[in-house]
């Protein structure tokens, strides 16, 4: 970019980014803010969702988006559970703290690590999915589970198998918004240059 972060950061021009729900101010500097990149820096975990069931044509676009997703040594160490059955979604409710949103939602999507699975790989795959549901017009919400005996019950997983972490899947309701817990650090807290602290 021909310049440090610092330059970058408090230099103008400056683009505005508006998601359905907020707007976001980032240098026009950057990337040349192309529409992907917009939709990185516009996303947001949405909680509320309409009743109607997830299209197979949608639902099968963000399992696609997922499986291409790229992973250590190409491993694909990973498997998808899709959950649309009330009850069953009900019970994985009390494998983690704060599922409220699997209540909600009408699908659930748990992300299965296989033997010798990362858990960054987990991390990438769940990005990618939220990201490629917010461009077909699906909403997303991360969900920890944090009892993983709990969700190995539920879920029927072999040994060897777990299964951490899961997105709520659904079409937002007309008036779903992420919670306003406030926005984001800023850059210049948090990057720190060859050493941590400078």
């Amino acid at each position: 970019m021909g310049r440090n972060l610092h330059e970058t950061l408090h230099a103008g021009p400056w683009s505005v980014v508006r998601g359905p729900w907020s707007v976001v101010r980032c240098p026009a500097t950057v990337h040349g803010m192309n529409e992907t990149y917009e939709s990185i820096i516009s996303l947001r975990a949405l909680r509320e969702y309409e009743a109607q069931p997830v299209s197979e044509e949608d639902l099968n676009a963000l399992l696609e988006a997922g499986r291409q997703t790229g992973s250590s040594k190409n491993r694909q160490n990973w498997s998808f559970i899709v959950i649309d059955d009330r009850a069953v979604l009900d019970a994985l409710s009390d494998a983690g703290d704060f599922t409220g949103p699997i209540g909600n939602a009408p699908m659930v999507v748990c992300l299965v690590q296989e033997p010798e699975g990362y858990e960054f790989d987990t991390g990438r795959l769940a990005q990618n999915m939220m990201l490629a549901a917010d461009a077909i017009g699906l909403a997303t919400c991360p969900i920890t589970l944090h009892r993983d005996e709990v969700a190995r019950d539920i879920l029927g997983l072999p040994d060897g198998v777990r299964c951490r972490f899961a997105i709520t899947v659904g079409y937002p309701t007309p008036t779903a918004g992420p919670r306003e817990m406030g926005g984001r650090k800023p850059l210049d807290t948090i990057v720190h240059h060859n050493k941590y602290g400078s």
